[in-house]
């Protein structure tokens, strides 16, 4: 039992960031990003014994994915009207900000925005590469997809940012 403690606690140690910040980024709300950290923990401690000790990390990345998609299916409807109140907030916000505040919290948002309407997939592999600094063939494991499957989303997630953005960029001048 100390040993599985031990074990345990040295993978809490090592993913606890990872996991909350991965789940922050997808559903973009503190509380259930907690909510699936906690969760992604108790299934690790239920089910560390059945996991080869060489695939745990996967584990615990894919389960804090698949945990992250069952909330955003459960509250899909919820999340439409947050979109429309937080879009309300930034207009006010940036009426407040000044010019250089301004102009980067608008790039910011574009860029969070295009991310977030990127298809599930792309979204998770861009995020696990870009932000949270995974490496491919970590990705392919945890999402259960090949190595060249991860760098070709990885290749179209970045081109539609930047398609995206550009179209953004033209209809506002």
């Amino acid at each position: 039992m100390a040993r599985k403690e031990t074990k345990y606690n040295k993978l809490f140690n090592s993913y606890k960031n990872r996991v909350y910040e991965y789940a922050l980024y997808m559903l973009k709300n503190q509380m259930d990003a907690e909510d699936v950290t906690q969760e992604v923990f108790i299934k690790l401690w239920q089910r560390m014994n059945e996991v080869k000790t060489s695939k745990l990390g996967s584990w615990i990345m894919k389960t804090t994915r698949n945990l992250c998609i069952d909330y955003l299916r459960k509250r899909k409807t919820v999340i439409n009207g947050e979109k429309k109140i937080l879009q309300e907030k930034d207009k006010e916000e940036k009426t407040i900000n000044l010019a250089a505040q301004f102009e980067t919290k608008v790039v910011t948002e574009k860029v969070r925005a295009v991310i977030s309407d990127l298809p599930e997939l792309w979204r998770s592999v861009f995020v696990l590469y870009e932000i949270q600094n995974f490496k491919y063939r970590e990705i392919s494991e945890m999402l259960s997809v090949p190595v060249n499957s991860v760098k070709v989303y990885l290749f179209r997630a970045r081109n539609k940012i930047r398609e995206e953005i550009l179209k953004n960029d033209k209809v506002e001048v």
